[in-house]
């Protein structure tokens, strides 16, 4: 039941059927970490605006929205810093997108109004949204957003690599299948990256070649490995100690192997984007909207005949084949006026309809949000849309939105970092992570 805090009727018709000829609104539009690809994360709300305005005007009713907009904020955190400083000060942008991992920080705060308040999640286009998309918009029983993107973080490889270590093309095909059902695992990622380097395919510490600093990706390889990040029934952080030892573990392999250098942590991000994009690494793990990176500035121009992807293998049997996807939100700020609440939040309602929505999916190389958008066109013909949304997008998970996650995830890199670089063992850099959870976190971490 939705509840409508300013609106006997709840809808935009009866808030301009007033005796004031028209109403003007002025919305505004912050969107973090984005460039130009990813434009549409606010000209879908200008679009909208227009759409809102002739449908209003069809029914005899004048109102206009302007949309002012702003992208540029340097990194995720002057974007996060800004946006909390504006909401202090009571001068915070009306729709913020930015990550699901906010939401709940920004909820306890009072920063953000709940989405549910304004409109029907039960009606077109919101209830065609996948159900898992929606669940990352929300904290504790309550949608506080709406999926702006979708995105993935699969294991890739270099085609041409396998197939100098023994792979037919055939086989190279079956991957994807094969990671599904646990009978490739990161066992055999190891072995097939040792391989390379000592065949002489790639060079020694580019057999795999993870990202370069801390980010959701690292938390799927915990899940490879049996660890869960959030217990269903207490909705508290997990710590499952073997997991994590084993995730770090796998690490230390790689570089005692010599498929991983030991100084890796902090290659050069477009150093790293050219090598991997170029056949220079063997195997490695990224996200779904570096396709766009790939194929337009790093100049591969064959991605699919040069590229294989899959979920993120199992690392034994407690784990399975997984992936994290972090879509980035549409979140409505707390304003003075709530009826530019229910503005903001009805543009967003309709800049969530699949053929706008597709606009961003296909012009930024990232996933769509809904069903209905293997049926749009632009994303179904697209060819990198509609296999990454098949094979990755149905069965992803998220990292949980819980008020302490930031912390976790922190110290869950630290021990990473410290294990690979041989500065701790894995069993001492959980010991470390374990007590530092314990301290910081304390009743909302379950350790097992």
């Amino acid at each position: 039941m939705i509840i409508f805090r300013s609106f006997i009727a709840g809808s935009i018709l009866a808030l301009v059927a007033t005796a004031v000829a028209s109403q003007n609104y002025e919305i505004t539009v912050w969107a973090g970490g984005s460039n130009d690809a990813d434009s549409y994360r606010w000209e879908a709300i200008e679009i909208a605006a227009d759409l809102l305005e002739r449908e209003m005007a069809i029914q005899g009713e004048e109102i206009n929205i302007t949309v002012q907009s702003k992208g540029d904020f340097g990194n995720w955190g002057d974007f996060k810093q800004a946006v909390a400083l504006a909401a202090e000060a009571g001068t915070a942008p009306h729709i913020v997108v930015t990550s699901h991992l906010d939401i709940a920080p920004w909820s306890e705060a009072g920063h953000i109004v709940p989405i549910e308040d304004y409109v029907d999640l039960d009606a077109w286009p919101l209830n065609d949204i996948y159900p898992n998309l929606m669940e990352i918009a929300s904290f504790e029983g309550v949608q506080w957003g709406i999926p702006q993107d979708a995105e993935s973080r699969p294991f890739f490889f270099w085609k041409d690599t396998l197939r100098g270590i023994g792979y037919t093309d055939a086989e190279i095909n079956e991957l994807p299948a094969l990671v599904n059902d646990g009978s490739y695992t990161l066992a055999n990622v190891l072995e097939d990256a040792k391989k390379a380097v000592e065949m002489g395919l790639v060079k020694e510490g580019y057999g795999f070649y993870p990202r370069v600093s801390n980010g959701p990706d690292f938390a799927q390889f915990y899940q490879s490995f049996g660890g869960e990040l959030q217990d269903p029934e207490t909705g508290n952080l997990v710590l499952d100690k073997a997991a994590m030892q084993d995730f770090y573990q796998f690490f230390v392999d790689a570089v005692a192997a010599g498929v991983t250098r030991k100084n890796h942590i902090g290659t050069d991000w477009g150093q790293w984007y050219n090598e991997v994009a170029n056949g220079k690494a063997a195997l490695w793990h990224g996200g779904t909207w570096h396709y766009a990176r790939y194929t337009g500035q790093e100049g591969n121009d064959d991605f699919f005949g040069t590229i294989a992807f899959t979920l993120i293998p199992a690392g034994n049997d407690r784990g399975q084949a997984n992936t994290i996807t972090h879509p980035l939100v549409y979140l409505i700020t707390d304003q003075e006026d709530d009826s530019a609440e229910e503005i903001a939040a009805r543009l967003v309602q309709i800049a969530s309809g699949p053929r706008l929505n597709s606009l961003h999916a296909i012009k930024s190389a990232h996933l769509g949000i809904a069903h209905q958008q293997s049926n749009v066109e632009l994303y179904a013909n697209d060819r990198w849309a509609a296999e990454a949304t098949e094979r990755l997008l149905a069965t992803a998970n998220s990292q949980p939105n819980h008020l302490g996650y930031g912390t976790y995830a922190e110290a869950m890199w630290k021990g990473l970092e410290a294990s690979s670089t041989g500065a701790e063992t894995p069993e001492e850099a959980v010991e470390q992570l374990e007590e530092e959870l314990i301290t910081k976190l304390g009743d909302a971490l379950i350790v097992r």
